[in-house]
């Protein structure tokens, strides 16, 4: 298994771990606020130099996905900032299904590469 696959494995492995955590049990917005700053830093230093340094064929492929994922990240974040400002419960539930949405959405492109 290249080193690529083994980071975007371990990513997998730490956003289904963040997924199920939110869905089974109450995090607060700062909890998963740290959890996902952790997420993106172990993208930006793990991941990212990799996948701009392969120069492999399949790294066109490995790059979109790598935007995309980085892209997805930001939002996630903007995600947990809408949490922290809902005032009602069905508010909070509704940033925390669009909260799973996305890393669901992340979870599926570590599959695509994964693949």
């Amino acid at each position: 298994m290249s080193l690529i696959r083994e980071k975007y494995h371990s990513f997998a492995t730490q956003l289904k771990q963040l997924h199920s955590e939110i869905a089974s049990t109450p995090l607060d917005a700062p909890e998963i606020r740290q959890r996902v700053i952790s997420l993106q830093k172990f993208f930006q230093q793990q991941i990212v130099p990799l996948v701009n340094e392969d120069t492999s064929s399949l790294n066109g492929r490995v790059q979109s996905y790598s935007t995309e994922t980085s892209k997805q990240l930001r939002l996630l974040e903007i995600d947990i900032t809408f949490l922290q400002g809902a005032r009602q419960t069905s508010t909070a539930k509704g940033r925390l299904d669009a909260i799973g949405n996305r890393l669901t959405t992340l979870i599926e492109y570590c599959n695509a590469i994964l693949e």
